[in-house]
């Protein structure tokens, strides 16, 4: 088919044999590419009360189709596995220019088994592959390791590796490429540092080819000027993704002081107080005209660059930790890219400490320091404590699930979902976003529904889909509602695109059409996304989920008593009921219908989880 290479690259660590993987034009049209395909190479690979970190268990990278076009925001590559912290399914994206010389070695993918027997880096060049020695790089940050690395390959390539975070198995340690890109969440760095592979480095400009280029080109035209038109590109470009954090808190989307709070002083972590205390400049992806990357320049003489903060990251050990240092946030956030651990997590349960510890739960004694709201100097000693396992640093590198069992603390005071913590969107201000968080695949992840970006103000009608937004805070149809932005958003890592594409669902059906030769109609982009749900919630089923699981604690849906939530609680019995009807999921069990599977052609999993 075209714009596949129709295999995977198959590297065994513990046998050192490396052969190609071959993937059929059938289940290149079921799955489509990244995760989802990802999701049916593992899922014969799962078990019940597997252990993620075996040897036997795979890390899978997947480009998508297209990956490698000249369409914008598509150098985006999807990392999967079983997650080190919850067992469960796992997946996290990244860009940079990794993604398309992923592709360009020549093969759709990696997939990655067994464990070598000492520190190892997997280079591929075109389509030759080999397992080169990292003793030497065993210990090295990532920036340290990228430089190293590049060095010895002395030609242009990306490096995807891990840092301490992963090498010390941190349950949300990731995965950085192209010096500050990261597949941040899960814990995927985790499961590769259990490999005892430091780095993935790829080179190469192979093509696929496309069936019908004439018509890809001018669809390649008519994106770049979608983009050019789109209302937050300019935003975008001076601010990246912390362009949201004024309308978030006006919305009370921006989770403060441990998601008790939603009013915070904005000004003093907004965009534009960024751009007005540090030299900053952009950095795109491969083949992406927005450009929405932070770089700060010169912060200091002990730290010349720092690629971003991020909204999320200035959220996590900003307001969520009712920290309003800047420089702190920085300092937080190179931290975290320097040693690949995802900020997220790791503000979380900074976050969840100050939590406890307020409460009297966490003691000084129990601590060995005080820790109190909005002490810069505390998150930062408290991250590398995480980093080096030390004192109290091991329990919190273990995420918030463990934190409360070890603290003794109430459960309900876990800011997670199935294992992962939540992210930087509160489940209050979007009634769909909280029951996306309860039901998607990978537990509390904000790109599963992309509630706040697709269904904020100004976007209600953007996605041509049949999708007919109602008043965010009624829970009423949210169900339904609910089950098809899951399934859209499954196709952006599928595809794969980036989150933040303006594309409308139409040009993206053409794309693929365009790219494969598969015609492809608007709808049949909610079947490829209803599919991948179905075929994660099997992954899901097969280690142990049910229904009860599809649940958020109290302390991130009770109703708080300020800003634009004040007084909302998600309604999430009233939703799930909708969405388990409208999705044909068993209200008893939480397994798709085995007739839901088999109308998907999911066979194999309609037989495993129903005989």
């Amino acid at each position: 088919m075209k714009g596949y290479f129709g295999k995977f690259l198959k590297v065994d660590l513990t046998s050192r044999k490396i052969e190609n993987f071959p993937i059929s034009d059938d289940d290149l049209a079921l799955y489509v590419g990244g995760s989802t395909l990802a999701a049916k190479i593992i899922y014969d690979y799962v078990k019940p009360g597997m252990d993620p970190l075996a040897p036997e268990n795979p890390l899978v990278f997947a480009a998508g189709p297209f990956t490698g076009s000249n369409i914008p925001m598509v150098s985006r590559a999807a990392v999967c596995g079983i997650a080190p912290g919850s067992g469960l399914w796992g997946e996290a994206t990244t860009g940079g220019s990794f993604p398309s010389r992923l592709k360009g070695i020549g093969s759709d993918g990696i997939l990655i088994t067994g464990r070598a027997d000492k520190p190892v880096y997997l280079l591929i060049k075109a389509e030759n592959a080999e397992i080169k020695d990292a003793a030497h790089l065993w210990g090295k940050d990532t920036y340290e390791t990228q430089e190293l690395i590049d060095k010895e390959v002395g030609e242009k390539a990306s490096i995807a590796c891990i840092g301490r975070g992963g090498e010390r198995l941190i349950n949300y340690a990731g995965i950085v490429n192209d010096e500050g890109r990261a597949a941040g969440r899960c814990g995927l760095g985790a499961l590769m540092g259990s490999k005892n592979l430091k780095a993935v480095v790829v080179s190469g400009n192979a093509k696929a080819g496309f069936a019908d280029a004439e018509k890809l080109k001018a669809l390649v035209d008519e994106t770049r000027n979608c983009i050019s038109s789109y209302p937050n590109t300019n935003a975008y470009k001076l601010y990246g993704t912390n362009m949201y954090i004024d309308l978030g808190m006006r919305l009370g989307d921006v989770p403060t002081k441990y998601f008790t709070k939603s009013i915070f002083p904005v000004e003093k972590l907004h965009g534009p107080a960024f751009r007005t205390r540090y030299s900053m400049t952009n950095y795109a992806c491969m083949g992406c005209p927005i450009g929405c990357g932070r770089v700060i320049k010169d912060f200091s003489t002990d730290i010349k660059k720092v690629d971003g903060p991020e909204y999320e990251t200035v959220a996590a050990f900003g307001p969520l930790c009712m920290n309003f240092d800047i420089d702190n946030v920085v300092k937080a956030n190179h931290f975290c890219n320097v040693h690949g651990i995802d900020t997220m997590s790791a503000g979380v349960c900074i976050a969840f400490a100050m939590y406890l510890y307020e409460k009297g739960i966490l003691t000084k004694e129990k601590a060995g320091m005080e820790i109190h709201w909005g002490d810069a100097g505390v998150i930062l000693k408290l991250l590398d404590m995480i980093i080096q396992q030390e004192g109290i640093g091991v329990i919190l590198s273990k995420g918030v699930k463990e934190m409360a069992k070890e603290f003794g603390a109430d459960p309900e005071d876990a800011a997670h979902v199935k294992g992962l913590e939540f992210p930087m969107h509160d489940s209050r201000a979007y009634q769909g976003a909280a029951l996306s968080y309860a039901v998607g695949p990978r537990g509390a992840c904000h790109l599963k529904g992309s509630f706040y970006n697709l269904d904020a103000p100004g976007n209600e009608t953007g996605l041509e889909l049949g999708i007919t937004f109602s008043d965010k805070n009624n829970p009423a149809q949210k169900g339904a509602l609910t089950a098809k932005m899951l399934q859209f958003c499954e196709i952006y890592n599928s595809f794969t695109l980036c989150q933040f594409s303006p594309m409308p669902a139409p040009l993206i059906a053409q794309t693929l059409a365009a790219i494969t030769g598969n015609q492809c109609s608007t709808m049949d982009l909610l079947t490829f996304g209803e599919r991948s749900l179905n075929l994660k919630r099997a992954v899901n089923n097969k280690l142990g989920i049910t229904r009860k699981d599809d649940r958020l604690p109290r302390i991130v849906r009770q109703a708080l008593k300020e800003g634009a939530t004040a007084g909302i609680e998600p309604n999430m019995d009233l939703m799930l009921k909708e969405f388990y009807e409208v999705s044909n999921w068993d209200w008893e069990t939480g397994k798709p219908a085995k007739e839901k599977l088999i109308e998907l052609g999911l066979n194999q999993a309609a037989k495993d989880l129903w005989g």
